[in-house]
């Protein structure tokens, strides 16, 4: 067990979130069951925090900002923290990705992850039997909230017809998946494209991929292998990327009749019947 005194705040993220809701609580005058009580959990999970064995959720971090005052400084850090959870090869994407402009990319498997529901991202993450399932998830949902922000980047997005018929966890997870999708529809911020499967051999055969653009900076590609990613600015690269991902806007459905196909896998393979869960 960590011992709250030798707790090093310069170890990560989470230690120095855990050393400062030590500092701010008793800097209060209050015990862990006192500030427990306060935002609504118990002492222990307190006591769990503040010694970086457990991690904070955002209600959480606003609930302590809440009792102690502390203007917001608690769920700033809980960002943070919870994107330090993320794959360590997987964290500057993730960081470049809060400050771009555009974000373009194409999906051959799976639902992009900015627009994947709770239960469709627990399904996918739990697929390599993390023992941190519960962290990823947060730090995948964390991840989303640029999607929320008052000015979100613009975002298009091209998904393989595969990734709609793809059955990931119960018909209940993707019937909610493919509707959360539909609710995109009114913003003019994302489009969501189909490649239908009658477009046959396609100009991404060779799996996924993402561009991210800026407004001062060069455009940036990222692909994914099996243990790792990978970003680029190379010119070139970023120059096929996108004759690349123009042949694949061509060849996709139009933004409504890909909400049409989208409507219909959802109502034809993963409607409500009997048992389907």
């Amino acid at each position: 067990m960590k011992n709250l005194r030798d707790l090093d705040p310069g170890a990560s993220p989470l230690d120095y979130y855990g050393s400062e809701l030590r500092r701010k609580r008793e800097a209060a005058k209050l015990s862990q069951q006192k500030l427990g009580d306060c935002i609504f959990c118990t002492g222990s999970l307190i006591g769990q925090i503040e010694t970086a064995k457990k991690m904070p959720t955002r209600d959480f971090s606003e609930r302590i900002d809440a009792a102690l005052g502390t203007d917001g400084m608690f769920s700033r850090l809980a960002g943070l923290v919870l994107r330090s959870q993320l794959p360590s090869w997987f964290q500057p994407y993730a960081e470049m990705e809060t400050k771009a402009a555009y974000i373009s990319t194409f999906q051959a498997q799976l639902i992009y992850g900015l627009l994947q529901t709770e239960e469709y991202a627990r399904a996918v993450l739990a697929t390599g039997m993390p023992d941190n399932l519960d962290d990823l998830v947060a730090a995948r949902i964390e991840r989303q909230r640029i999607v929320q922000r008052k000015q979100p980047p613009m975002m298009w997005v091209v998904l393989d017809e595969a990734a709609l018929h793809r059955p990931i966890g119960s018909p209940s997870v993707m019937r909610t998946q493919l509707a959360h999708l539909l609710s995109f529809r009114d913003k003019r911020w994302v489009q969501i494209q189909v490649l239908p499967f009658s477009a046959g051999e396609h100009a991404s055969l060779i799996g996924s991929f993402n561009t991210l653009r800026f407004n001062d900076d060069p455009d940036v590609v990222y692909t994914e292998d099996l243990i790792s990613g990978h970003m680029t600015a190379n010119s070139e690269t970023v120059k096929e990327a996108a004759l690349r991902y123009a042949h694949l806007q061509a060849a996709a459905l139009s933004v409504e009749d890909s909400a049409a196909l989208i409507t219909r896998v959802m109502e034809e393979l993963y409607g409500e019947q009997p048992g389907s869960d």
